[in-house]
């Protein structure tokens, strides 16, 4: 799974295009749009990180390509189980 970052994506809106963006590029690409988190999180079928990133690029937002291993181990260290932060966490 490839995770990015793109901090320009406010609302749902934003999710639609991008999500889009990346089935032009992928259509049998699994996408999941965190807008609060501000994450996309995309398990491609043919293209790579750089194709997916330049898609999202190309309908006008900013994504950074993460390592979501690092990112989540704060919340866990947390005691978090979901990873999600405040925002989603139902314990």
């Amino acid at each position: 799974m490839t995770t990015f970052r793109v901090t320009d994506m406010t609302c749902g809106h934003c999710a639609s295009t991008i999500t889009e963006a990346v089935r032009a590029v992928d259509a049998l690409a699994r996408i999941e749009v965190d807008v609060a988190g501000r994450l996309v999180h995309i398990e491609p079928a043919d293209a790579d990180a750089q194709a997916l990133s330049k898609a999202i690029s190309s309908a006008g937002y900013s994504a950074v390509e993460m390592d979501v291993s690092r990112e989540s181990t704060p919340a866990r260290a947390m005691g978090c189980c979901c990873g999600g932060g405040a925002s989603t966490c139902r314990s």
